[in-house]
C-alpha cells in the first residue's frame, strides 16, 4: 500500500472560494442514451451556470470535442484551442477551456483529482486509484484505464503537482469535507469489498486523515437506496458550512430510504465535528415519487459486454443533496416532483448569499449520477 502523508495540506470545503470546476463531456453509449443528446444539453445548462462565477474545464475525447465546442459556444466563451491552459488570462469566470483528453465516462467528481492546499496557497492534486466503483467485484464497467489516468493528466495540463495515491481506491464523491478537519463518508461505500478489502476501517481512516488534513471522520452507515456507487456520501449528506449538514430525508416509513436516512440521523445527532461542535442537521427531502428508468429510455442505451445494464422500473438514486456549490450559486437538481420547490426553498435559506440555479436533472440521473457527480472543484 502506498501510504503517504501531506503535512500542512487540507481538503477545503466546497463552499470555500475556488478557481473553477472540472467536467467531462458525456459520450459513453452505456451511460448516456440516444447518443447523449439530452445529456449534453443538460451538461450545457450546468456548465453555463457554473461559468457565471468561476472558470470551467471540460475534458472531451476526439469523437466528441467538436460537438462540445459547438454546443458550449452558444452560451459561454470557449477558450481558443491553441491557448495555453496554464495562462491566467484564460482561467477566469465566463469562459470554458476544452482539453482533448480521453476518458471512459463522464464522472469528473470521481475520476478527477482531489485538490488539497496549504496555508501558503500551494495546491496539490491527489490521484486516487479508480476502478469503476468496485473493480472485478462489482464495478460498473469492465475497462476503466482511461478514467484512472484522468486525474494525473488533467493536473499536469493545468499545472498542478500530483500526489500518486495508488493503489488506494477512492472516488471524489465518496468524501465530503467541512474544510476544518471533518470528513463525511459512508460505511457502505468505503468498506465495500471492491475497494480496499485488505485494509481495516481504522487503516482507511488513517490514510484519509494523512492525505486530507482530516482530524475526524464521520462514518454514516448509509447513502441513498440503490445508489450503484455503493452509496456515495455526496448523494446523502453534505456540509453547507462547518457544523451544518443537509441530510437526504423522507417521512415515508414504507420507503426503504427511511431506514437509511434514520440511521444516518441517529448517528449524526450523537456526534460532534473535529472542533467539538454539535452538528446542526437540515432534512432535505428526496423526491416524493421515486424516479425510475422507463421502457422508452432503454431503447437508447448501447451496453458493452460486462457493463452494468439498466432495467425498466429500476429506481434511480435521485437526491437533492447532490447539488454543486459554485462561487456564486447553488446548482440544484430538479426532477419534476412536488418536492422540487421545497428543495429550492431550503437551499435559498441556507445559502442566502448565492443564486439558486434549478437544473432539470433526470437526463443526468439516467447516466447513473447527478449534478455533483459530474463536477469536481478546483480550489483557489
Amino acid at each position: 500500500m502506498n501510504n503517504f502523508t501531506l503535512p500542512g495540506f487540507r481538503m477545503p470545503g466546497e463552499f470555500e472560494k475556488h478557481e473553477g470546476c472540472l467536467l467531462i463531456w458525456p459520450s459513453r453509449p452505456g451511460s448516456w442514451p440516444f447518443g447523449a443528446k439530452a445529456a449534453r444539453e443538460a451538461f450545457c445548462r450546468v456548465i453555463t451556470a457554473i461559468a457565471d462565477s468561476e472558470h470551467v474545464w471540460v475534458l472531451a475525447g476526439a469523437d466528441c470535442i467538436d460537438n462540445a465546442r459547438q454546443m458550449l459556444s452558444e452560451s459561454v466563451t470557449v477558450v481558443p484551442a491553441d491557448a495555453d491552459p496554464m495562462d491566467p488570462a484564460f482561467r477566469g469566470p465566463g469562459s470554458v477551456t476544452l482539453l482533448p483528453l480521453e476518458t471512459d465516462d463522464a464522472w469528473a467528481r470521481d475520476v478527477g483529482p482531489t485538490v488539497v492546499m496549504n496555508a501558503q496557497g500551494e495546491r496539490l492534486g491527489i490521484d486516487w486509484c479508480f476502478n469503476a466503483w468496485g473493480g472485478d467485484v462489482d464495478g460498473l464497467y469492465p475497462h476503466w484505464e482511461k478514467d484512472d489516468a484522468a486525474a494525473a493528466a488533467f493536473s499536469k495540463a493545468i499545472g498542478l503537482s500530483v500526489q500518486d495515491a495508488h493503489p488506494f481506491v477512492l472516488e471524489g464523491g465518496s468524501i465530503h469535507s467541512d474544510g476544518e478537519g471533518t470528513l463525511l463518508v459512508t460505511e457502505a461505500c468505503l468498506l465495500s469489498a471492491g475497494r480496499n478489502p485488505d485494509m481495516s476501517k481504522e487503516e482507511i481512516e488513517q490514510q484519509l486523515c494523512a492525505a486530507l488534513g482530516t482530524e475526524k471522520v464521520l462514518w454514516l452507515p448509509h447513502g441513498i437506496v440503490n445508489d450503484e456507487t455503493n452509496e456515495h456520501v455526496d448523494n446523502a449528506a453534505a456540509f453547507v458550512r462547518p457544523g451544518e449538514i443537509v441530510l437526504a430525508w423522507t417521512d415515508n416509513e414504507s420507503d426503504p430510504q427511511y431506514a437509511f436516512s434514520k440511521a444516518d440521523l441517529d448517528y449524526l445527532e450523537k456526534e460532534t465535528d473535529a472542533r467539538g461542535r454539535k452538528l446542526t442537521v437540515h432534512k432535505l427531502y428526496i423526491p416524493s415519487v421515486p424516479v425510475t428508468v422507463q421502457e422508452e429510455d432503454l431503447e437508447g442505451y448501447v451496453f458493452e459486454e460486462g457493463e452494468d445494464v439498466r432495467e425498466a422500473g429500476e429506481r434511480l438514486a435521485a437526491s437533492y443533496v447532490n447539488f454543486y456549490i459554485s462561487n456564486g450559486g447553488i446548482l440544484l437538481p430538479q426532477f419534476g416532483d412536488s418536492n422540487d420547490a421545497k428543495a429550492v426553498q431550503l437551499l435559498t435559506e441556507l445559502f442566502p448569499e448565492r443564486t439558486i440555479y434549478p437544473i432539470p436533472a433526470r437526463d443526468i440521473l439516467l447516466g447513473g449520477g447527478n449534478i455533483h457527480c459530474i463536477t469536481q472543484q478546483i480550489p483557489q
